[in-house]
């Protein structure tokens, strides 16, 4: 498919996907940390924030696939790499899925043009992806350049070359693009059509005085 496997010892590139890279998740409201006597505690963050000492902490972890999404000429020089998580298609694109092959291929041009959050990864058991998978833009996570590197049995790809000039202008589209309400140039009817038509949305679809 749209994939290629470099040995283990091929550097670090942006578009390499890696199997089971850990995952942190906590919450800044209630934190578990051990005290001086080994024991948990259970505090905000703004709580021990100013702490001089370092704090030990007890967090949840979890298995992810992911993509490094940092640039190849910094791959080789910074302290941290950025990846992004890749998760089932249906849990990032929240719609019915197509029944025909000729659906399937009509939403995936589509919304590769329409929606800029995700990025589409075909199956291949080559890989690891049994099924339709996709990249999160919305879901981040950061690694040590050190441990990724030493971490490098668990790349099962990358991405090929035609894949990987797609993902690299879809991520910079979806950095860097301008957040705006679209109705801001509607007349006050054009505004209640377009609201009409967003009845999930309405709520935040809040008109201009010149809409009123």
């Amino acid at each position: 498919m749209i994939y290629e496997f470099p040995p283990h010892t091929a550097p670090i590139r942006q578009g390499d996907i890696f199997q089971a890279l850990p995952r942190i998740e906590l919450s800044l409201a209630e934190l578990s940390i051990l005290t001086e006597r080994s024991e948990t505690e259970a505090v905000s963050w703004e709580a021990v924030r100013g702490s001089v000492e370092p704090i030990v902490a007890i967090v949840g972890v979890r298995a992810v696939w992911a993509i490094v999404i940092t640039q190849d000429c910094d791959t080789i020089r910074v302290p941290d790499i950025s990846l992004c998580e890749i998760k089932p298609f249906g849990d990032v694109v929240r719609m019915a899925p197509p029944a025909t092959p000729k659906r399937w291929a009509e939403l995936l041009r589509t919304q590769a043009m329409q929606n800029l959050k995700w990025f589409y990864l075909p199956p291949d058991p080559t890989i690891g992806f049994m099924d339709r998978m996709a990249v999160d833009f919305l879901s981040t996570l950061r690694v040590s350049r050190g441990d990724l590197e030493n971490a490098r049995h668990l790349r099962r790809g990358r991405l090929n070359t035609v894949a990987d000039e797609h993902f690299r202008e879809r991520l910079a589209e979806f950095f860097r693009r301008y957040p705006y309400n679209e109705w801001y140039a509607f007349n006050k009817q054009e505004f209640e059509a377009y609201r009409t038509g967003h009845p999930q949305e309405q709520e935040l679809i809040v008109p201009y005085d010149y809409q009123q």
